[in-house]
């Protein structure tokens, strides 16, 4: 995914963003022995290789965002500040109370994917190629994963091609993404919800981003997130999905809150029933 920022405001602030590709993405080599671990120590080596000095920001999207929580973990103190724009969840961390996860769906869905992936690749690769499944471009748009904001999104985006049943057939495609979410979604080394604030309260800071209407990853559950971690910031979007960083105006306020403090009231948390 992009983080689209207004060049303006880049040149305004004088920073510099790097996106690069994770290990087995675009031009990086795959690594079948990747772990939370690996991901944060590449970042690291990555920042020196490029001498950009000993602090910098992480921000992370989505699935990145497991590398941002390892971040946390292995190299707080190389963190300037962190930024994570609908982070995944994993159900297995222990710090989750099962009466918050237990009737949520997307749990058995992962679980199930997980089991596949790590005992039954092949019926997992037969299984998410075959023609008869709903292409990639209606799986996109479907109301279950998307709403109504994201599904707009989706018509000007090139949406998420690694995701094709012709990327998929591709061996090292498929291996990638399914180590990628076992990595995500497996046995971390460490539960997130007991990290300890690495930041002075004067100098740095770190951030959720989350859309109100999310149904990847729902609200409820990252707003318990901050709730045990009180030292990051939460912000939601009130009609926003899934796709929150390609919404207008919303990469401009997370630079802006990460880097200058700015709170914008528009995504200030609501409060009343939650979207699951």
């Amino acid at each position: 995914m992009n983080f689209l920022a207004p060049q303006e405001l880049i040149d305004e602030l004088g920073i510099c963003i790097l996106q690069y590709d994770r290990a087995g993405y675009g031009e990086s080599e795959p690594n079948p022995k990747r772990s939370l671990k690996s991901e944060a120590l590449d970042i690291e080596e990555l920042a020196d290789q490029l001498q950009i000095g000993s602090k910098f920001y992480v921000i992370g999207v989505s699935m990145g965002s497991c590398a941002t929580w390892s971040c946390l973990n292995y190299i707080p103190n190389r963190l300037a500040g962190v930024a994570m724009i609908a982070p995944v969840i994993n159900y297995q961390w222990p710090s989750f109370p099962e009466s918050l996860i237990k009737k949520d769906y997307r749990r058995k869905l992962i679980k199930c994917a997980i089991l596949l992936a790590k005992y039954f690749p092949r019926l997992l690769l037969w299984w998410v190629t075959q023609k008869w499944l709903p292409s990639n471009s209606v799986i996109e748009k479907n109301p279950a994963f998307f709403n109504k904001r994201d599904i707009d999104i989706l018509e000007t985006i090139p949406g998420f091609p690694m995701l094709s049943k012709e990327k998929l057939r591709e061996q090292v495609v498929f291996d990638t993404l399914k180590d990628d979410w076992l990595v995500a979604f497996g046995n971390w080394e460490f539960d997130p919800l007991k990290l300890s604030n690495p930041f002075s309260q004067n100098t740095s800071s770190a951030h959720i981003w989350q859309g109100y209407e999310d149904k990847v990853v729902p609200s409820q559950i990252q707003r318990f997130v901050t709730e045990k971690l009180p030292w990051i910031q939460y912000h939601e979007v009130p009609d926003g999905g899934h796709l929150i960083v390609h919404y207008s105006g919303v990469c401009e306020a997370i630079l802006k809150a990460l880097l200058l403090g700015e709170q914008n009231l528009s995504y200030k948390p609501r409060s009343g029933v939650f979207v699951s």
